[in-house]
């Protein structure tokens, strides 16, 4: 599950920043991709694919952080397959740097980690080496897979970074076998803090808007990743039963290592099971186990 980070400007900054977003709206704005026009006539922007995403974002290489999402992985697995991961064939969408699937080879049968992004995997290729684990750079709309070739797929906080996540979720959905489960960690669109650049409220900004928000914080041309709400993300699923384990890693963080996010008795952890209880819609991020 995503946690918000704290944010890194009072309200008083976020005022102003609000209302120079406003007063810039109307104006011409020069963005690093490409434009169209939609049937209405409005300028719409064309998202390409994230060649490159681990140059800006190191903490795809800490292996600590890595690790600890892999742990949370493998036991919301072991909770929920009804035979042991050692006999299943996984496969990691999205899986950058490869860290996780380096874990987690110590658990299953075969792991295979795939990305767009070709440093990422050459950083796997070169530093994690087994027998039962490889890398390659792979598209995750046009999978590489014969159909029904994995009993697992990992998709963790990628739909926001790829063009079509529906297509991807078709392809996710061809390769699995008839039994397979997709295990999916998703952020939320309503969400306080944007935590790929630290930003309050981007996520939930008209894309124009939260375009000109990310050039005047600094942090990047313009905002590439795009993330649904709860409802969306329900519907992005639609073709898979959906098995939640969200409150689950809230009520049980030991069980499912997410201490180290939600700390037992913390305050944190209170409002986080009030949310979850109230306004689950709400809650930063969810954690899904789709079967086929």
């Amino acid at each position: 599950m995503v946690a918000a980070s704290d944010a890194t400007c009072d309200l008083d900054n976020c005022v102003a920043i609000a209302y120079n977003l406003l007063s810039l709206a109307t104006h011409r704005s020069h963005f690093c991709e490409r434009m169209q026009q939609d049937i209405s006539g409005a300028a719409v922007l064309t998202r390409g694919y994230q060649y490159n995403f681990s140059e800006n974002s190191p903490y795809v290489y800490d292996m600590d952080n890595r690790e600890r999402k892999a742990r949370t992985m493998l036991a919301v697995l072991d909770d929920f397959l009804q035979k042991p991961l050692a006999d299943c064939d996984v496969l990691n969408v999205g899986g950058s740097a490869g860290a996780i699937d380096n874990f987690l080879a110590d658990h299953a049968s075969r792991v295979v980690g795939i990305d767009i992004d070709d440093g990422a995997i050459r950083h796997a290729q070169e530093n994690f080496v087994k027998d039962n684990l490889e890398f390659q750079v792979a598209d995750a709309l046009n999978l590489p897979f014969e159909d029904a070739s994995f009993d697992v797929v990992i998709c963790s906080h990628v739909y926001e970074h790829v063009p079509d996540p529906v297509q991807m979720f078709a392809e996710i959905h061809r390769v699995l076998r008839s039994d397979g489960i997709c295990y999916f960690s998703a952020g939320n669109r309503l969400m306080w803090n944007e935590p790929h650049y630290n930003l309050p409220l981007l996520a939930i900004l008209p894309r124009p808007v939260a375009h000109l928000y990310i050039r005047l914080a600094g942090k990047a041309d313009y905002y590439h990743e795009k993330h649904l709400t709860y409802w969306g993300l329900k519907s992005l699923v639609q073709n898979f039963a959906r098995n939640d384990y969200t409150v689950r890693l809230i009520n049980e963080p030991g069980r499912f290592h997410t201490d180290y996010m939600l700390p037992v008795g913390s305050m944190k952890t209170r409002v986080a099971k009030k949310v979850a209880g109230w306004f689950y819609w709400a809650l930063p991020g969810y954690i899904w186990v789709l079967q086929k």
